[in-house]
């Protein structure tokens, strides 16, 4: 993209009828994405872990001047492999079709701490709950208008790999190191995703995105207190874009017309820290099909869910 045409959010087309899911939607960048696609008319579920934020988070979205019709929030706690189970149970009672499932919730560099199902928290909350609940809602967004999952990476998926021998961090953990395992897991995931889909002959296309450098309650939140430090105190306010700006890669993925499955979607600027959205790169290592048929076998054997697709 040339910078006479860097997209904005005023770009995005009328979202009116399409049904968006988005993961962590009360804060930071869920926060900004469903204010944009409500703003265009789309309809919001906000799922999140704790449901007086989610009703707070409304309430001032309706203040801004978002009809309260379109939004809607739902309990999802995606460390809780059961918890997601619940919350695509209801919504697939409650609602013929999804059009977008946006896989934005994160949590980054906690102290070590396990899942209800044992899992280390990061490798839970940011891949396998988001994994699992698109597996349970896929039959929902083949029947959605141009369907799509969007799931949200971070340029450190370029530092991660996945720790096989040990994934719980029982050997050894490092809060970045297992957050870098995350988010590669959720690249490798999106890749894999579309392949399937692609074999399958589904409508639904897989779109990654990663916002950035922005400043969001994700590092200042559960962090431990060097990441604290680093982030929240150091370099937020040095560098950092606005989860606005930060939102708005995600947002080109859920929205463009004629994108394909498979595209990366990422700011433009330097080292991919902060701009417009444009097409960006997986690292070689995320794009493997060996490591992403091995991820996706992972995966179905850790959550028990099981995806009505083709591998190739």
């Amino acid at each position: 993209m040339t910078k006479k045409q860097r997209w904005t959010a005023d770009r995005i087309p009328d979202q009116t009828g399409r049904l968006f899911v988005v993961t962590g939607a009360n804060s930071g960048l869920g926060l900004a994405t469903t204010r944009e696609l409500a703003r265009r008319g789309g309809r919001v579920i906000l799922a999140v872990r704790d449901e007086e934020k989610g009703r707070r988070a409304v309430d001032e979205l309706v203040a801004a001047g978002i009809a309260p019709g379109l939004l809607a929030v739902r309990p999802l706690d995606l460390a809780d492999l059961d918890s997601a189970r619940t919350f695509a149970g209801r919504l697939r009672e409650e609602h013929p079709r999804l059009d977008v499932l946006v896989n934005n919730a994160g949590v980054m560099a906690p102290p070590r701490t396990l899942s209800p199902q044992g899992h280390e928290v990061q490798f839970a909350v940011n891949h396998l709950g988001h994994f699992a609940l698109t597996g349970l809602l896929l039959g929902m967004l083949a029947a959605g208008r141009d369907p799509r999952v969007v799931t949200v990476s971070s340029i450190n998926h370029r530092q991660g790999s996945l720790r096989l021998d040990d994934l719980t961090g029982e050997r050894g953990y490092a809060p970045m190191t297992f957050y870098n395992q995350s988010k590669f897991a959720n690249a490798v995931f999106g890749q894999e995703l579309h392949r399937r889909l692609s074999a399958s002959g589904s409508p639904v296309r897989s779109v990654l995105a990663h916002p950035g450098y922005t400043a969001t309650r994700l590092q200042t939140r559960d962090a431990s207190g060097l990441v604290k430090l680093a982030f929240g105190r150091i370099g937020n306010p040095l560098l950092a874009q606005s989860p606005e700006r930060g939102a708005l890669p995600q947002l080109y993925a859920a929205t463009e017309p004629g994108l394909g499955g498979g595209e990366f979607i990422g700011p433009d600027g330097v080292g991919e820290l902060r701009g417009a959205p444009t097409r960006v790169h997986l690292s070689t290592a995320a794009a493997d099909p060996g490591t992403g048929r091995a991820l996706w076998e992972l995966s179905e054997r850790l959550t028990g869910v099981s995806f009505p697709v083709t591998a190739r």
